[in-house]
């Protein structure tokens, strides 16, 4: 299911500028690996999200190879840092040179093994969480992060629109996982949430 006209999609990406390097790269190897990336148009969504909000400590829970963390960490201040998780070895390996070849090495870290797991061994407070875990899981993010999020911090979630497989009428443990954590999130009234329907759909929530 198209969550855009596909004409809008298209030109959206057409006025976009091309990804500075090694972005570029990391997309070539997404599409031909089928690794699922947030793409440029989120990439630029975080970066303004990074400069609106002054962040300097940023979390990602599930972070692939480090793609939208190099996003963040290109527009984050000198002594600003992201931690990243992924349960793949190589994906480390991977997100540490491309880190490397933007000579940003200094402001990743990486932890290998369960990013809920690993998040609750972090003390916060953090100015900007993404989330992309599995999404069975999403329902389970919203405690933890809310506790270990400052206030005025954002919380950002992908794939909120789900390809449409929210609206099946017999949906799979992933799809009610999104279906479960999007509604939880905008009935807490600790955050003021908003889906943005761009790619997949990103849902920003800003804790109040």
């Amino acid at each position: 299911m198209d969550i855009l006209d596909p004409r809008i999609d298209e030109h959206l990406h057409a006025v976009t500028t091309v990804s500075p390097s090694p972005l570029g790269e990391m997309e070539a190897y997404a599409k031909e690996h089928g690794f699922p990336i947030i793409g440029p148009l989120v990439g630029r969504v975080l970066q303004q999200l990074v400069i609106m909000t002054g962040a300097k400590e940023v979390f990602e829970l599930g972070s692939g190879y480090g793609y939208s963390a190099l996003w963040m960490a290109m527009v984050l201040p000198p002594d600003g840092s992201v931690t990243c998780t992924d349960g793949n070895p190589d994906n480390e390996r991977r997100a540490k040179d491309y880190f490397e070849h933007a000579g940003l090495r200094s402001k990743l870290h990486f932890r290998v093994g369960d990013a809920l797991e690993l998040f609750a061994k972090e003390t916060g407070p953090f100015d900007l969480i993404l989330n992309d875990i599995d999404k069975e899981g999403y329902p389970d993010t919203i405690k933890p992060v809310k506790e270990k999020l400052r206030s005025g911090g954002v919380f950002v979630t992908d794939n909120l629109l789900w390809s449409g497989r929210i609206f099946d009428s017999d949906p799979s443990e992933s799809t009610r996982g999104v279906i479960e954590f999007t509604q939880e999130l905008y009935d807490d009234p600790d955050f003021l949430t908003t889906i943005i329907p761009i790619r997949d759909g990103i849902a920003v929530a800003v804790k109040k």
